[in-house]
């Protein structure tokens, strides 16, 4: 039993050294795993700090970004809001813009058309009043633009000189001036030629028409000496005898008057003065009758130029726009 026990115990013994030795063995195994495990773990504790340092720059970084951010949003809500405000305003003042413009014009028109005299400022001014309500299309000005309509029809109804047309009409009856025949100035009378005789026919050489040749040569030379003597005295029927008796100086001194009374009423109807126009244009008139040949075709001529611009030159009174001044004063009144 004892060597039995003492077997026994050896056995034990080597198991349990054994089983020291295996421990031993793990123990180092798992003491060299956490030594590996905890150097994994430094290194992976350096890297997160490393990376949680990453990580607070950026979000420093992010956090300035994002203030930035805020910042420039809540400027651009502000300039929106400002926008929003002025559009509105905008707007609102749309209708009374263009009423205070189309006012505006009109009436600068209306001082042009008064100081030259002519309809056509105030024409263009109603027209293009007209075209902008029509593009803006707006129902509340729908009574401007009818007055606008209305008072362009009583514009253009007035008859107004056309300055530029009777300034070239007088032009033309200046240079007419110099070739005006006076009364002054004999000028032989035309009178119809009579046929000439007829060639003496050479076939018959008889005593007859030997006589009946004769006869047509005298006649023919008393004809010849008729027209002659007709030529060297005129008669004329003349209304103002001193209008014959002009000499050829006075006669110069009476054309050049007379290109100066054109010339005078051309300015005058240049300036709108109409009085004055109309007064020199009967004083050339007066002229013209009184010295010149009425029979005259050219005379005829400067006549009806003259009496042209007498009646075209007057002073005609454009009508206001107050129809359209009333509309858009109840337009800017919000009626």
């Amino acid at each position: 039993m004892d060597d039995r026990g003492a077997d026994l115990f050896a056995l034990a013994l080597l198991a349990s050294l054994g089983i020291t030795v295996s421990s031993q063995k793990r123990l180092r195994t798992i003491e060299q795993e956490f030594a590996r495990r905890q150097q994994d773990t430094q290194g992976q504790a350096t890297e997160s700090r490393l990376l949680a340092k990453q990580a607070q720059d950026i979000a420093r970084e992010s956090a300035a970004k994002v203030a930035l951010l805020e910042a420039r949003l809540a400027e651009v809500a502000l300039q929106r809001t400002q926008l929003e405000d002025l559009i509105q305003s905008l707007s609102r003042s749309r209708d009374e813009n263009l009423v205070v413009d189309i006012e505006a014009g009109l009436r600068v028109a209306q001082q042009q058309a008064a100081i030259t005299g002519s309809a056509e400022p105030l024409v263009a001014a109603l027209r293009q009043a007209d075209e902008r309500l029509t593009r803006y299309s707006q129902p509340r000005l729908d009574r401007v633009r009818h007055a606008v309509a209305h008072d362009l029809d009583r514009v253009k109804a007035v008859g107004v000189a056309d300055i530029s047309t009777l300034t070239i009409r007088l032009d033309e009856a200046v240079r007419l001036v110099d070739d005006l025949p006076m009364l002054s100035q004999a000028t032989p009378r035309k009178e119809p030629g009579r046929p000439s005789a007829p060639a003496p026919a050479p076939a018959d050489t008889g005593p007859a028409s030997w006589w009946s040749s004769i006869t047509d040569e005298w006649q023919h030379a008393v004809d010849v000496a008729w027209n002659e003597v007709r030529s060297l005295v005129r008669v004329t029927t003349i209304e103002h005898p001193d209008a014959a008796l002009l000499s050829p100086d006075q006669a110069f001194f009476l054309r050049e008057n007379l290109k100066l009374r054109l010339l005078n009423a051309r300015l005058a109807l240049l300036s709108r003065q109409f009085d004055t126009t109309q007064t020199d244009l009967q004083a050339a008139q007066a002229m013209l009758d009184r010295y010149f040949d009425r029979s005259s075709r050219r005379t005829a001529v400067a006549t009806d130029l003259i009496k042209q611009v007498i009646a075209s030159a007057h002073q005609v009174a454009l009508p206001r726009p107050d129809d359209t001044f009333a509309a858009l004063a109840a337009a800017a009144a919000g009626r």
